[in-house]
């Protein structure tokens, strides 16, 4: 119970930092900015997971997995795409990828009995897939057409690189050594 709290006190502190990060402009600073910051929140999330190891093995694997409802967002990309405000690569290809796990993800919490470890791998492997996808899609964009990847360096998008996406990453990590371990 107390590494919850902690945990979620933790992550209460990044969203605000990640949020103050986002209003205060310092994304648009550099065109590698956003994914500077991904890769480096993403290390230390990663640091903090493989330095809890009996936290991790603890967790209800739903919250993981849980954590990828959230890629329902690609939805607002194919909006921001129709609006003209996100290319297509990133707001349809990228948005309707992230729509199709949040999808699969709802099934995996709605049906406990399909979740074996076999499905589970492969919804892990495709969601892992997808977001490395979606990043290096945005990281292509954003240097090679400046300006285009604008909306997610500010607010409310500019959590996405800085908040959302290293949770994302992680969360696979984390239900990947569930898997390999045979904890899940």
């Amino acid at each position: 119970m107390k590494q919850r709290s902690i945990l979620l006190a933790g992550l209460l502190v990044w969203l605000a930092g990640a949020t103050a990060l986002s209003a205060s402009g310092l994304l648009y600073r550099g065109v590698r900015a956003p994914q500077l910051v991904l890769l480096l929140m993403t290390a230390l999330l990663g640091l903090v997971a493989a330095l809890n190891r009996r936290f991790v093995f603890e967790l209800d694997l739903r919250l993981p997995i849980a954590v990828h409802c959230t890629r329902f967002i690609g939805a607002w990309f194919v909006v921001l795409y129709g609006q003209g405000r996100l290319p297509y690569d990133f707001g349809v290809k990228g948005g309707v990828g992230d729509c199709v796990v949040a999808s699969l993800t709802v099934l995996l919490l709605a049906a406990p009995g399909v979740r074996t470890r076999g499905v589970l791998a492969v919804w892990n492997l495709l969601g892992l897939a997808d977001i490395l996808f979606v990043v290096a899609t945005a990281a292509r964009l954003a240097m090679s057409q400046p300006g285009s990847m604008d909306e997610l360096r500010h607010l409310p998008l500019g959590l996405v690189p800085t908040f959302l996406v290293p949770v994302i990453i992680v969360s696979h990590g984390v239900i990947a050594v569930r898997l390999a371990k045979n904890r899940f």
